[in-house]
């Protein structure tokens, strides 16, 4: 499996490049503000071809490049069903956003992208020759979701054992959480979200989260302070 990553825009969101291995299709997940220009030196240096984006909520500093890199290679858009509206009107889940658009000089107006598909928890997708688990993780906004794949097992890091690579949005960060003071957080939920969802992941899972460095799972629950006084499994 090969995964590439670069921060995007001012919130510096990760962006990141999912394939089966360097040539092939790939997956782009949360294409945020200014992603475009690096998907496409990134695509062009690795000889990928992007089949789809996926994005793991409606943040407008995870899809704010969304329609243009789907117009760009003409490919389907994945989101939950919950944080669909927010393609058209990204500023709904970013309070006083459409100003601070402007200072960035993005005062263009958001559509849909002409194909989308609406993520279900629990219902994989298959796209570029790799199945991506897909599970609900509501909080920081309602249409949070987790997206996982399994590590090849032939694939191992040196040192480590990898079960999957979870991308993990703006749920889980190394050492925090996702805030819920935005429109559509709900602390409660996300807390409900920790508890049932996050507790329960395999410790051997790297997650490679929206913001910051990636980590893993075991590592989180023995570290992370939002996750220290949740129910274990």
């Amino acid at each position: 499996m090969w995964i590439a990553s670069f921060p995007a825009g001012p919130w510096q969101t990760n962006c990141y490049l999912l394939a089966a291995e360097p040539g092939a299709d790939c997956i782009i997940i949360d294409p945020g503000m200014t992603a475009l220009q690096t998907i496409e030196k990134t695509v062009a240096e690795h000889e990928l071809t992007p089949v789809a984006v996926l994005l793991t909520h409606g943040h407008i500093d995870h899809l704010a490049d969304a329609e243009p890199v789907c117009t760009r290679y003409d490919i389907p858009l994945w989101i939950a069903a919950e944080d669909r509206h927010l393609l058209s009107d990204p500023t709904a889940g970013f309070g006083s956003a459409r100003d601070l658009l402007a200072q960035f000089g993005i005062e263009r107006d958001f559509v849909e992208p002409e194909v989308v598909h609406e993520l279900v928890d629990g219902q994989p997708i298959a796209v570029a020759d790799l199945k991506v688990q897909v599970q609900a993780a509501p909080g920081h906004t309602p249409g949070c979701m987790l997206l996982s794949v399994d590590w090849p097992a032939d694939q191992q890091p040196e040192g480590m054992t990898v079960s999957q690579a979870i991308f993990t949005g703006d749920v889980l960060f190394a050492g925090s959480i996702g805030r819920t003071d935005l429109p559509g957080g709900d602390q409660s939920v996300m807390d409900e979200t920790l508890r049932t969802v996050v507790a329960h992941l395999d410790p051997n899972a790297v997650i490679l989260p929206g913001h910051g460095p990636q980590s893993t799972i075991a590592r989180e629950l023995a570290t992370n302070p939002y996750l220290q006084n949740i129910e274990r499994p």
